[in-house]
């Protein structure tokens, strides 16, 4: 028998430190190419799954700023994961839109104060009902004008983005070009 392979009589009390490494700094996700202003998008999870939207422009945290138009599909204005979307090859001009206003400092709920009454507001009983603000409708009414514009000159986009996606059995997602 070899003294090297047994182990030791005795072990350390105290685990050995290990530096930790520092981390990476965080850098933008690069969106997939297919993924560009203008491109029709299906949605995949959410709310909205299944709903086709306009890509509008790519936010400074790494989420899509997307419409539905709201008056077509009833999608507003909204963050969306590049993760779940399908790019289609359908494009819609958005050029004339402009989108500086919409940030991630716009989407940012209030914070609101943590204060427990007891049993009825534990319930819901006391629940505020959550209201859009009027500068949200305005807003919403303005990118869709200029969106509806670019949709109309488009023979059937209206209904295509009107009409909802889903896979049938037998329908291979892979093999299905969009």
């Amino acid at each position: 028998m070899s003294i090297i392979n047994q182990a030791p009589k005795w072990y350390n009390t105290e685990d050995a430190s290990i530096a930790k490494k520092a981390r990476k700094a965080a850098r933008p996700q690069a969106l997939r190419a297919s993924i560009v202003p203008g491109s029709v998008l299906i949605i995949l999870a959410g709310r909205f799954r299944g709903k086709r939207v306009v890509c509008l422009k790519a936010l400074e945290d790494n989420t899509l700023l997307v419409s539905g138009p709201f008056k077509i599909n009833g999608v507003p204005l909204r963050r969306v994961n590049p993760r779940y979307v399908i790019a289609t090859s359908t494009k819609v001009s958005v050029e004339s839109l402009s989108l500086d206003k919409y940030n991630v400092e716009y989407f940012s709920r209030e914070k609101k104060s943590k204060k427990s009454n007891g049993e009825k507001e534990f319930f819901g009983d006391n629940a505020e009902k959550k209201e859009v603000k009027a500068e949200r409708v305005a807003d919403q009414k303005a990118v869709d004008a200029g969106l509806l514009a670019e949709i109309k000159k488009i023979s059937l986009l209206k209904q295509y983005l009107a009409s909802s996606f889903s896979l049938k059995n037998g329908d291979r997602p892979h093999a299905l070009k969009f």
